[in-house]
């Protein structure tokens, strides 16, 4: 099998601030970093640390050869990553005193796949090959319906969500990783039983993991719920922790681990890097998750 993830690629302009601006309030920030992220990148890093071989295609502009070089330090291959003319993806991040963040996303390059681009990146892949989704990148209706065709089996991250999704056969999907917000907006639904009962009642073929913050995280699948606690550390800043806890599941799954294992090594991952700074800077290696020991 082999992992294609179809992604976003970011430049993240991060401040660090007292709290959270609300509308028509200025604030002095403590500081700024720039590190490289995106959902599509952070979780091609998080798959690679996690010990998966996995290809990233999706587009970078101008500035966009740190990017290139995060993906290759990490052992991501980026046959299918093209520049174009124009500025990168890029983020605004604000990160309070609690580690807690806001994000302003802009899409640059994200937003530049083309279908022929989608046609000849797929044509590299076939029937019971893995691709992995996320929603900073147009064209997506598009990459599900050529994937689904080829047999492939689609994991999406509906993230963020928003009315291009609409255009999308999710019937297709695999596979969905969504937080309590996105379960609701797909669903209807606001209290987790009824998320999972719904997603089950539309897309009976589809596995569900659902994210829940402090609450930790539930999975279903044709052989019923499985839950895991979250274990608790000083949290630095979150940017990258559901990216990490995507990856290292998926690679999970790929390794063929049982559930609750798979479930139970996202946890760790991500706490790891909710106890770091940056989004790509803060994924944790294969090695530190297993060595990993915090009572929750």
């Amino acid at each position: 099998m082999k992992v294609l993830n179809f992604g976003s690629l970011n430049l993240d302009y991060t401040y660090q601030v007292e709290s959270i601006l609300i509308p028509g309030e200025t604030q002095a920030s403590k500081g700024r970093q720039i590190f490289c992220g995106g959902k599509g990148l952070n979780q091609s890093i998080a798959l690679a640390r996690a010990g998966v071989p996995v290809y990233h295609a999706g587009m970078i502009g101008d500035e966009g050869g740190i990017l290139l070089d995060a993906c290759r330090e990490n052992g991501v291959n980026t046959d299918f990553i093209r520049k174009i003319d124009g500025p990168s993806g890029h983020t605004i991040i604000q990160v309070d005193r609690n580690g807690q963040n806001c994000i302003l996303l802009y899409g640059g390059a994200n937003r530049s796949m083309t279908r022929e681009f989608v046609d000849q990146v797929l044509d590299s892949f076939e029937e019971g090959d893995m691709i992995l989704l996320q929603n900073e990148i147009n064209e997506l209706d598009y990459i599900i319906d050529r994937a689904y065709e080829k047999g492939m089996m689609i994991v999406l991250n509906p993230s963020p969500y928003d009315s291009a999704l609409d255009s999308c056969d999710l019937g297709k999907v695999s596979m969905f990783l969504v937080n309590e917000i996105e379960g609701y907006q797909i669903t209807g639904e606001r209290e987790p039983e009824g998320i999972l009962a719904k997603i089950r009642e539309i897309y009976p073929g589809a596995r569900v993991v659902l994210t829940l913050g402090g609450e930790g995280s539930v999975y279903q699948d044709e052989t019923g719920i499985y839950r895991q606690g979250l274990y608790r550390v000083r949290a630095g800043e979150t940017t990258a922790a559901g990216d990490t806890f995507t990856g290292y599941f998926i690679s999970s799954v790929i390794d063929g681990m049982p559930v609750q294992e798979g479930l139970d090594m996202a946890a760790k991952a991500s706490a790891i890097a909710v106890s770091r700074p940056g989004a790509t800077a803060s994924i944790p290696l294969r090695e530190e998750v297993m060595n990993f020991k915090l009572e929750r």
